[in-house]
């Protein structure tokens, strides 16, 4: 099944990049990025910056870019069956523009990627970065090897980029 991303989560003093791969089944259905209850991502970022499901997706969304951050993925198109990023198919992937991106915004200098999936993609099909790239662990429930505590630890950088 072909699969179209979200648009960029941004505003133009954004400083800091978070990338996924490609939203997930409950993300597209609902609109939103990291709809999905047993995801980290929304929890973390209620942790470090008062952004967690607790309070309204526009209001999360808001509290980040109050804090400079993006929000974006890798892909905007790809064919996959169900949420997986394994389930990507090979050839079928089609990045962002991530050079009209980084010319509208000029003060990105750390892209964190939520997983590993997300790190490949970007430094396979994205030309060479001049941003300090940080991959952290999934937020997926699918990473259940690590608990809440270690990926929590893991993504306090997000707070202090530099």
């Amino acid at each position: 099944m072909k699969t179209e991303g979200f648009s960029a989560v941004s505003n133009a003093h954004a400083k800091v990049l978070i990338l996924g791969s490609m939203p997930g089944q409950r993300s597209l259905a609902e609109m939103q990025y990291y709809a999905h209850p047993r995801n980290a991502f929304w929890p973390i970022m209620g942790s470090l910056f008062n952004a967690g499901p607790e309070i309204s997706y526009a209001h999360r969304l808001d509290r980040l870019r109050e804090q400079h951050i993006a929000l974006w993925d890798v892909l905007q198109f790809c064919e996959r069956l169900g949420s997986l990023d394994s389930a990507i198919k090979a050839g079928s992937a089609i990045t962002n523009n991530f050079d009209r991106f980084f010319a509208c915004h000029p003060e990105i200098r750390t892209v964190f990627f939520n997983g590993k999936k997300a790190a490949e993609l970007y430094r396979r099909h994205v030309p060479a970065a001049t941003q300090r790239l940080i991959t952290l662990p999934s937020t997926s429930p699918a990473n259940a090897a690590m608990s809440f505590a270690e990926k929590l630890r893991c993504w306090s950088q997000v707070a202090n980029p530099i």
